[in-house]
């Protein structure tokens, strides 16, 4: 029944609008869930007198603030490019997350500071039966909100519903303490309180922090996950008549909205309309298979010339020697050209591995000239 409404609530032509319909539905149901838990909880907390629960009352009222930015957010990434922003607006979705997570950090220092004054000035608490009620509702919607933030998240693969979701669990967490330690005061007459909404002061703020660090890595272009450079690979080989690619680079500007270009490495001997149908569908693949608008650089590589062949054999043999790849090898008169891809925390100096590598192409091939570039940027390095 779940699924045939949010069907019907989220129908679309296309995956862009869609999102835009699952972010907006997320957004109201949070915003509409979040204010009922506020005034279920303030009602609790001011019957029973508890800052833990105030404070908890206060983080589902940053919960709301969070939804009507996450609305404000997935409107303004719909918006479609225009001459200001050539590769449309879906990083809105990026800034309303960070918005949301320093909200989420001023609300956590704001009762940090309020259970402080309570463990100085203990107050005895006023707890009845329909506080605990009222607590374990507020459990429950949780645990059911997150669950819907989660199936949002993962139908449109957006890291702010994920987020939200995670939030929600935290807030799983955060309620119960608060009722097991209102349930210990009430039972022992500790007065924990203060040290309770302190605690869950402290786990508002590091969330808070954590979930700006991920919004912080979108906005400045965080690499892809190596399940997404796999997928790009793999597609890449089914294409036995290239003789190899490198040069990967990967743009995202938002989550349906990435870029990549690529080196593609052919045989010399093709003409020109050979090549450009095969970039074409190399290119085409990507943006029906994996959303990816890609770009080809090709690489014309001397395969069927025997002198070319033997040299580039030899070179491999002693880059192998130092466990490097390579790449857009040539022969040019007499000068050997290539580019090597370097590992990530390199033991030599480009000038070190120049001269050594240099040394032993004059040992063992000849008195070449030697150039090299060192290419650090090959996400395919690592696949």
């Amino acid at each position: 029944m779940f699924n045939k409404f949010f069907n019907q609530m989220t129908n679309a032509n296309n995956k862009e609008e869609r999102r835009q319909r699952v972010g907006i539905l997320s957004g109201r149901v949070g915003l509409v869930s979040n204010l009922f838990l506020f005034v279920i909880k303030l009602i609790a907390g001011l019957m029973s007198g508890s800052i833990s629960i105030v404070t908890d009352a206060m983080n589902n009222l940053g919960d709301s603030a969070s939804s009507v930015i996450t609305l404000f957010g997935f409107r303004a990434a719909s918006k479609p490019a225009d001459k200001e922003h050539p590769f449309g607006h879906e990083r809105s979705e990026y800034i309303s997350g960070l918005i949301i997570s320093i909200i989420i950090i001023y609300v956590g220092l704001q009762f940090l500071s309020s259970s402080f004054n309570q463990i100085m000035h203990p107050t005895p608490l006023n707890t009845s039966a329909l506080v605990f009620v009222l607590l374990i509702v507020s459990i429950v919607i949780k645990v059911l909100q997150g669950q819907f933030y989660r199936k949002m998240a993962k139908e449109i693969q957006s890291n702010t519903l994920q987020n939200s979701a995670q939030d929600s669990i935290n807030d799983v967490y955060i309620t119960t303490m608060v009722l097991v330690s209102s349930l210990v005061e009430t039972w022992t007459g500790w007065q924990i309180d203060g040290y309770a909404g302190g605690l869950l002061s402290l786990f508002i703020i590091y969330s808070g922090i954590q979930a700006i660090r991920d919004s912080i890595d979108d906005l400045l272009g965080k690499r892809p996950s190596k399940v997404e450079i796999r997928q790009m690979k793999d597609l890449l080989d089914q294409y036995d008549n290239i003789v190899g690619y490198h040069d990967l680079l990967v743009h995202s500007y938002g989550p349906n909205q990435t870029f990549a270009t690529i080196h593609i490495e052919i045989d010399d001997s093709w003409n020109l309309t050979r090549a450009h149908h095969l970039i074409d569908c190399i290119e085409e693949d990507f943006k029906h298979k994996l959303g990816v608008e890609l770009v080809c650089h090709l690489d014309p590589i001397a395969i069927q010339n025997e002198h070319d062949t033997a040299i580039y054999r030899q070179v491999k043999a002693i880059l192998k020697d130092f466990n490097l790849k390579f790449h857009d090898f040539k022969v040019e008169h007499h000068t050997i050209l290539f580019d090597i891809v370097l590992p990530d925390n390199p033991q030599l100096t480009d000038d070190a591995l120049f001269m050594q590598i240099e040394q032993k192409i004059h040992e063992q091939i000849g008195n070449y000239e030697v150039k090299i570039i060192f290419d650090r940027l090959d996400l395919l390095k690592e696949v």
